[in-house]
């Protein structure tokens, strides 16, 4: 029997069976797609997460060329089932292929547009292509003018931490502190409540130097774990004994 050919258009007709109006109304709401914020204009089907990885799973070998349609797609999910692609191919793949594959990424950044999109593919690709390449690429992408750029710099260390390596997180914290937009806030403050949990004693060396210049909800997010008393320490206008 001739092997089925899976082409982009298969996929979004295997996902779009599960779409559902209610449920993408509510998430239009939760992703802030209004005018002016930060989703704005992004187009949902109503698609629980589980469900766009298990359709994934049916089309796992689906080549870049069709991925590309995938991730260029003005549905949310659609280009959420592209991510998953790309992390599960680059998770499989040899060094040339994960080579392809985060060039590929970074040229398409322009389409990993929300905050849940980096999230779940900038460690799973950018990190861990980066734990064995040169990694200057992040402080260029620190200081872009693109949100998701900035966010795939911080969000990409998440891989770096688990692996006992925090400099590059503690460094692009601090070219980040005075970042206007509050996702990158949360951002900052998630990747340096994940190095405190490695490494206590490291994270509270930064906030012991840079508390007083960072935005409050980063703070709150990397000390999201201490004791209310360390809590009211940190957060007080000067650390007491």
């Amino acid at each position: 029997m001739k092997k089925k050919t899976v082409t982009a258009e298969s996929a979004k007709r295997a996902l779009r069976k599960l779409a559902n109006p209610k449920a993408a109304q509510v998430l239009a709401g939760f992703f802030k797609t209004g005018p002016g914020q930060y989703g704005s204009g992004d187009k949902f089907l109503g698609i629980k997460v589980p469900a766009t990885r298990a359709v994934a799973k049916e089309f796992i070998d689906l080549p870049l060329s069709q991925i590309r349609i995938l991730l260029r797609s003005e549905w949310h999910e659609e280009r959420l089932m592209a991510l998953v692609l790309l992390v599960n191919q680059f998770a499989k793949g040899g060094e040339e292929q994960r080579k392809t594959i985060y060039e590929f990424y970074l040229q398409h950044t322009r389409y990993i547009n929300n905050w849940d999109l980096v999230d779940m593919s900038a460690p799973g690709i950018v990190g861990r292509y980066l734990m064995d390449h040169n990694r200057a690429i992040l402080k260029k992408l620190a200081v872009s003018k693109l949100l998701w750029e900035r966010r795939i710099a911080i969000v990409s260390t998440q891989y770096l931490i688990r692996r006992d390596q925090h400099a590059d997180t503690l460094a692009l914290s601090q070219v980040l502190l005075k970042d206007s937009e509050d996702l990158m806030h949360k951002a900052v403050g998630w990747m340096l409540r994940e190095v405190g949990k490695r490494d206590r004693a490291t994270l509270v060396e930064f906030l012991n130097e840079h508390r007083l210049k960072m935005p409050r909800t980063a703070l709150r997010y990397a000390i999201e774990h201490f004791s209310p008393t360390e809590r009211a320490r940190f957060l007080g206008p000067k650390l007491g004994p």
